[in-house]
């Protein structure tokens, strides 16, 4: 053993003891989230009521932490309550008052306050919770065959199948090379056992031990060394996770992010003490080579061609390794989670990246409007460098690499690495010609590597778990997982992490949960501003690189938008639009006066001055755009209205020739009327009016001047009757 997994297996044994000492496997457990969402909706006030319940019960068997965002957005607080050996549960919308309840009722008797949980239900309804592994890329059964082959096998064993719960899963991470396309993986709670079986009479000695005698069956426990386990056993039993496969957000939700401790106990740092233990530097590219990894950021560049780049085409001793966290994507808020969750594991990624071309420096660019991701990056570099995980000879391997922060004011094309690169060197962020490409020619004229978080959180897994493992997950061209920021008229928004490939329909319903309030699903966008807006008839696209480009979109960095019979995609394209015109540089030409000339065209056409030549106007002007413009922002502007026109233009067409917004979204082309069987009269809505274009006497049906309205809805949203319409 060299020095390097010496150092790590001591670091280990002092992380592992200080664990045990607070006697954490022994404790209940209480897990808060403390990510800025959760922060926002009030989790600070919800640790501060758990601390005092915790001190008043003089208890000593409880252990309060907080964890990073379990990315199930819309319900924080999320609280998660864990019993040795029994049923993890987790609460929804925690506040004070809640709080009292649970540690009341939960905590302190025992009993579960099933209105207040994350995934509702009874649990004295049910003996046990299983979760099905239904991922087809492991098991030839769809998931609803499986889960019905369970239901027999139960049934002819003698189990009440009614006392059972049963989720059909997604891909839990666990499969093994001989066992794919045969092996079939289940979780059972409250025990948390993970078993494996092939044959029905395998399922059979499942059942008659763990389910009759309630005897766990070890000869078919799956082996636990994965890395997804610790995850799906404490959020596997509740829909919106189990579909799920966590490799970027492994730890968010389940370690304290600001502790070195927790993350070493789950494996940090284990896959560069690996590497810097005697492996050469060219081992770690050729792994992250093997194992098909793609940038994460937008562009999807095979992560490992970047990284041979960058020592192949020059013999520069001083070189560079950058994390790009300048999210700007309306609605995206993937890499803000990942940094809050677990910084540890960016700083690690960072680390091998840099061992593998030979920097000795990285900055990590963030936006400033993150200051809790800054401030825990912060943190967790002091951490990393107080225990010789950053700094001079880390590890004891004689290897140097420092981490610096710099911090963006905000600029979208800081995003473009060319740009972000002039930024860190204090000049103005505006992109520049490619060649010279960063990883010839980066800061300060030296070779530099850029990748995103998300990116960067991949690497020490890849390193762990090994190429062959990570390249099962996903497509064959589109490797392992990627995390989504799922939002818009959707019931479950939040982060969610699948495997590439993974069809939008299983996310937007399995995951998601489909539309709220029985509404149709109209459309998805993905990509953020620079994507395309999909269909509804195209919702069985997986989620991949090459399948999102065939019809007209792009993964991006992750950002998805639900979008159903009530949005409009004219305005829909005008405001993503609006927002890329905004953010030019204003550098080039095509991208600084064509994205304007653009959203002219795009103005008249919602405000009812359009006319048909426009459509041919815009579909010129973007291709043009696509094809001139100087960086990635320009190139892909174009997209949201481009593809509306190709997937909705008969929206376009009603905005200019029938001069209304079929969806009554645009003010501009909103024409409203009071029907006179309706009206009492009660003189409301000509109160409301801010240009005093009703008439009409009290008890007499009112009149709107056309002439005068300003169509602002005043009157719409004043009426109690329902005599106002829209048209």
């Amino acid at each position: 053993m060299g020095k390097p997994l010496a150092f790590y297996e001591a670091l280990y044994r002092d992380m592992e003891a200080a664990r045990d000492a607070t006697g954490i496997q022994e404790k209940v457990l209480i897990q808060v989230g403390s990510a800025t969402c959760e922060k926002a909706a009030g989790a600070d006030a919800v640790m501060v009521e758990f601390t005092k319940l915790i001190q008043a019960s003089g208890r000593q068997d409880i252990l309060l932490k907080q964890t990073g965002c379990t990315g199930r957005c819309a319900r924080e607080p999320v609280v998660g309550v864990f019993f040795p050996g029994k049923m993890p549960v987790k609460y929804e919308e925690v506040t004070v008052p809640k709080v009292q309840t649970i540690f009341q009722e939960h905590v302190q008797n025992g009993r579960v306050v099933t209105d207040l949980m994350l995934d509702k239900r009874t649990d004295t309804l049910y003996n046990h919770v299983v979760t099905l592994c239904s991922s087809r890329s492991c098991s030839p059964d769809s998931g609803r065959t499986l889960e019905n082959r369970l239901k027999r096998r139960l049934d002819a064993n003698g189990v009440d199948p009614d006392t059972i719960r049963i989720f059909q899963g997604g891909c839990m991470g666990l499969c093994s090379p001989g066992a794919k396309g045969n092996q079939r993986v289940m979780m059972v709670y409250p025990a948390k056992a993970l078993y494996h079986f092939r044959t029905d009479q395998q399922l059979d000695e499942i059942i008659q031990s763990h389910f009759v005698r309630n005897e766990i069956l070890s000869q078919y426990l799956t082996r636990t060394d994965f890395i997804t386990e610790n995850f799906f056993k404490l959020y596997g039993d509740v829909a919106f996770f189990n579909k799920q496969t966590r490799l970027t957000l492994r730890n968010s939700g389940l370690i304290d992010p600001e502790s070195l401790g927790d993350y070493v106990v789950n494996k940090g740092y284990e896959a560069l003490a690996r590497i810097l233990d005697g492996k050469d530097s060219r081992a770690v590219i050729d792994e992250i080579t093997r194992s098909g990894l793609r940038g994460r950021g937008g562009g999807g560049f095979p992560t490992g061609a970047k990284w041979k780049n960058a020592i192949t085409y020059t013999d520069d001793p001083v070189k560079y390794v950058v994390c790009n966290a300048d999210e700007g994507d309306p609605g995206a808020f993937m890499d803000r989670s990942a940094l809050e969750g677990d910084p540890f594991i960016v700083i690690e990624g960072m680390t091998l990246g840099a061992y593998a071309i030979g920097a000795r420096k990285g900055f990590v660019y963030i936006r400033a409007e993150y200051p809790l991701a800054i401030e825990r990056l912060e943190r967790a570099i002091r951490k990393a460098e107080d225990h010789r995980l950053l700094g001079r000879n880390i590890m004891d391997s004689g290897f140097d690499f420092e981490i610096e922060i710099r911090l963006g004011a905000g600029a979208f094309v800081c995003g473009e690495e060319t740009a972000l690169m002039y930024s860190i060197e204090g000049k103005r962020g505006q992109p520049r010609i490619r060649p010279p490409y960063p990883t010839q020619s980066g800061l300060w004229g030296h070779p530099t590597v850029i990748n995103n978080v998300e990116t960067w959180a991949n690497v020490p897994t890849i390193i762990l778990f090994g190429a062959e493992w990570f390249g099962r997950l996903g497509t064959e061209k589109s490797k392992g997982t990627k995390v989504f920021a799922l939002a818009g008229k959707v019931r479950n928004t939040g982060l969610v992490e699948v495997p590439m490939g993974t069809p939008l329909r299983e996310i937007i319903y399995d995951i998601g949960g489909g539309i709220p309030d029985d509404k149709a699903l109209k459309a998805v966008q993905t990509g953020g501003p620079s994507g395309g807006c999909i269909p509804a008839r195209l919702i069985d696209t997986p989620a991949d690189f090459e399948s999102l480009a065939a019809i007209g979109s792009i993964m991006g960095s992750g950002g998805m938008i639900i979008l159903d019979e009530d949005d409009c995609m004219v305005a829909t394209a005008k405001f993503f639009l609006e927002f890329t015109q905004s953010e030019s540089c204003g550098k080039c030409v095509p991208c600084r006066e064509g994205t304007l000339r653009m959203l002219e065209i795009l103005e008249r056409i919602t405000s009812g001055e359009g006319a048909m030549e426009d459509l041919d106007k815009l579909e010129r002007l973007g291709q043009l755009i696509r094809k001139t413009s100087l960086c990635g922002l320009g190139q892909t502007a174009p997209n949201p209205v481009l593809s509306t026109l190709q997937n909705f233009r008969e929206e376009y067409e009603a905005h200019i020739l029938q001069k209304r917004c079929p969806t009554h979204k645009c003010s501009r082309l909103l024409k409203y009327e009071i029907d006179p069987e309706k009206c009492v009269g009660c003189t409301l809505c000509a109160r409301r009016c801010p240009v005093l274009c009703i008439a009409g006497k009290p008890k007499e049906a009112h009149e709107i001047d056309q002439s005068r309205c300003i169509q602002c809805g005043e009157c719409f949203n004043a009426c109690k009757f329902g005599a106002v319409k829209k048209n």
